[in-house]
């Protein structure tokens, strides 16, 4: 795929390769995405999705390949789109000695857009003080300002590196719910990498999988839910059930009279056409995303 810089592609990666030494964090991956979707950048630790962010942001620069962000090439970042960028970082980087009002208003100052509204609302919700000093905040806390430094000025393409792993379930639900705002009122491009894939699945609609730096799997959210099922399979006679082989299994959990079998197949009435096949009954469930985790990072061809 050659990536084609038009106003509608939010960040291209063209063969990108980042080497660090002993360690390639990124192995010629060519990815484009474009503006208006909601990417889950999924994988494992070490797998490459912070160092993507970080190239991305400018913030790294690539050992082999280019990429484009906002349109224009992510070493030579510059203003215009710096200042339509947003990024919230897991280990964000603040300046210490300022309250966390001092800090917002220093920020505020970079961008033309800033939202002071915005600001003081998303304040009060995600239950931020403002005259607390950086350097006493906790751990969530830092986040949640991290948050705010990273939405507040409207951004056209929102990247975000597990911005919610320090936050509990009642301040992540009202975070979710702000990238929703965001994405209503904006109709900004958001790239969030997280483990907690419970959260990501309320809000993706596309999916990018890494794996030890290479992409394993790019595919729309929709057609993940499609394609993936576990098929509680039985005989209505009760007789012993066979050895299923179809290529597009991929995992089966069975005794003599139930088989559960785990299924990739974007085939039309792929149920039910197994069940007529083997004159059985199926059942099928859809898989969440955290069960598909496992499944989009295998190499077995079929599971891809």
């Amino acid at each position: 795929m050659s990536p084609t810089l038009t106003t509608t592609i939010a960040f291209t990666a063209d063969h990108v390769t980042k080497d660090y030494p002993g360690h390639t964090a990124l192995d010629d991956v060519t990815l484009e995405i474009p503006s208006g979707h909601v990417v889950g950048l999924i994988g494992r630790n070490g797998a490459g999705k912070t160092t993507l962010l970080q190239i991305a942001a400018g913030l790294v620069l690539p050992t082999a390949g280019t990429c484009h962000t906002l349109g224009r090439r992510s070493d030579l970042l510059d203003a215009p789109e710096l200042t339509r960028l947003g990024l919230v970082m897991q280990e964000a980087r603040f300046i210490e000695w300022m309250t966390v009002a001092q800090h917002l208003e220093f920020t505020a100052s970079f961008y033309p857009r800033w939202d002071r509204d915005l600001q003081h609302r998303l304040v009060a919700e995600l239950e931020v003080s403002p005259k607390q000093k950086i350097a006493q905040l906790s751990t969530g806390d830092r986040q949640k300002v991290a948050i705010l430094l990273g939405v507040c000025h409207h951004p056209a393409l929102l990247l975000l590196d597990e911005p919610m792993s320090s936050l509990d379930p009642i301040v992540r639900k009202r975070m979710l719910a702000v990238l929703l705002e965001r994405l209503r009122e904006d109709g900004c491009t958001v790239v969030i990498s997280s483990h907690l894939l419970d959260d990501v699945e309320k809000i993706v609609d596309w999916i990018v999988a890494l794996e030890a730096g290479r992409i394993v799997e790019n595919s729309a959210f929709d057609d993940l839910q499609e394609s993936f099922a576990e098929w509680t399979v039985t005989a209505p006679d009760g007789r012993p059930l066979p050895a299923f082989a179809a290529p597009f299994i991929l995992a089966q959990q069975r005794s003599e009279r139930l088989a559960r079998l785990t299924v990739r197949t974007r085939e039309p009435g792929a149920a039910e056409n197994f069940a007529a096949a083997h004159a059985v009954e199926v059942q099928a469930r859809r898989l969440n995303l955290d069960e598909m985790f496992p499944l989009l990072l295998t190499r077995n061809p079929a599971a891809r």
